[in-house]
């Protein structure tokens, strides 16, 4: 008997988080015996691990900048119409070839709304098909909350017309939907909490509290958003404490090359500069401390390490995610925050006193299992349809 299949859809548009959780959701699926096709329609990023999925590259686009108005194709041009087509065409044909028991589209309907010419398409395939696949969105804990109601109760619509549930990867003890949805009330297919998914497999807190002799790390995520935190971090460095440690700036696949030339030109010697470590969920288990920003993918490895650990949360454009789940940790004693417009030497200061006094274990027991619990839901929808 061949193993059911999973249409797994993510786009990227800045950074990489969406990409990288929606792969621990691929790696979730597999462990449980699915085939996932995981359709990336973002920017190609290296060591993307799959946990033997089939990465299948849409033509790729990428948001212009933090307003999320404008996108580009590969070389930096506006798409079109011509180019909006052929992914929608590629996505239509992907489905009727592959034949998949569940379709999942990461964010969507809650967000990438950029990209509706191919998946309201997708969705109405979907539901049109003989084989009638499974259908649910994959979102993270906090939306962008969208001041429109128009824009809510198209959210709404859309989930009601083709979903049969929406997977929120947090921990409700922690935050509900409604937080930051304010028509979750009226959203009538399941909204089930699997809890919080950590792209990293494996974790394991180290034996030895590292703070005696660890390094310091920092790190932004893939990078795009992360200039001005890794310059201002690295200027305030000799005047922190730890100064005398190794502090290792973990720059991000998308960092700026000018910032990358920065950080090498002051020419520390304890100061190492590198763009990219498959490993950093590990180099996070291992420093004294962690200087970073606030994705969602960040702090949830922090978290599941115990980590000691300051947060900067990024709060450009629109974005507002970042901070709320950072003040949200911050409230239970999980880490410390700077807010971003006031980063400098004596905010990073009193944040690093007060993150290095805090016991490792005081980090609170929040549902890190969300990748597990993902898959063992869409293998038991997807065996009660196969059995019906």
């Amino acid at each position: 008997m061949s193993a059911p299949r999973v249409l797994l859809y993510v786009q990227n548009l800045l950074g990489i988080g969406h990409l990288r959780r929606a792969a621990a959701v691929a790696r979730g699926l597999t462990a449980h015996g699915m085939a996932v096709y995981f359709v990336s329609g973002g920017m190609p990023v290296p060591h993307l691990p799959l946990g033997g999925a089939e990465l299948v590259q849409l033509p790729p686009v990428r948001a212009l900048d933090d307003a999320f108005k404008i996108l580009v194709d590969e070389h930096d041009q506006p798409i079109d119409d011509t180019f909006r087509d052929a992914r929608r065409d590629r996505l239509l044909g992907l489905l009727q070839e592959r034949r998949p028991a569940a379709v999942i589209t990461e964010l969507f309907p809650f967000g990438r709304r950029q990209m509706r010419f191919e998946l309201i398409p997708l969705l109405q395939a979907a539901q049109a098909a003989a084989w009638r696949p499974a259908v649910f969105s994959s979102m993270r804990d906090i939306l962008v909350t969208k001041p429109r109601a128009d824009r809510n109760q198209e959210i709404v619509d859309t989930l009601n017309a083709y979903y049969d549930a929406a997977l929120i990867h947090a921990d409700p003890r922690l935050i509900r939907l409604e937080r930051t949805f304010p028509m979750a009330a009226d959203i009538r297919v399941p909204l089930t909490y699997t809890g919080y998914v950590v792209n990293a497999d494996d974790l394991a807190v180290p034996d030895t509290d590292p703070l005696a002799t660890g390094e310091v790390l920092i790190s932004a995520g893939g990078g795009a958003v992360g200039h001005d935190f890794m310059r201002r971090v690295a200027d305030a460095m000799p005047s922190l404490p730890l100064a005398d440690r190794t502090w290792r700036f973990v720059t991000g696949h998308h960092m700026r090359p000018d910032t990358i030339d920065y950080l090498r030109s002051l020419g520390r010697p304890n100061l190492v500069v590198e763009t990219m470590r498959p490993d950093l969920p590990a180099l996070m288990a291992g420093a004294a401390l962690s200087i970073s920003q606030a994705g969602y993918n960040t702090l949830l490895e922090l978290l599941a390490v115990r980590a000691r650990a300051v947060v900067v949360p990024f709060e450009g454009g629109v974005e507002t995610e970042q901070r709320l789940r950072a003040d949200l940790l911050a409230d239970v004693g999980a880490l410390e925050v700077v807010p971003e417009a006031e980063l400098g030497i004596e905010t990073l200061k009193s944040a690093i006193n007060r993150a290095m006094a805090r016991p490792r274990d005081a980090v609170p027991a929040v549902d890190l299992d969300g990748a597990k619990a993902t898959g063992e839901l869409v293998a038991r929808v997807m065996r009660e349809r196969a059995a019906a």
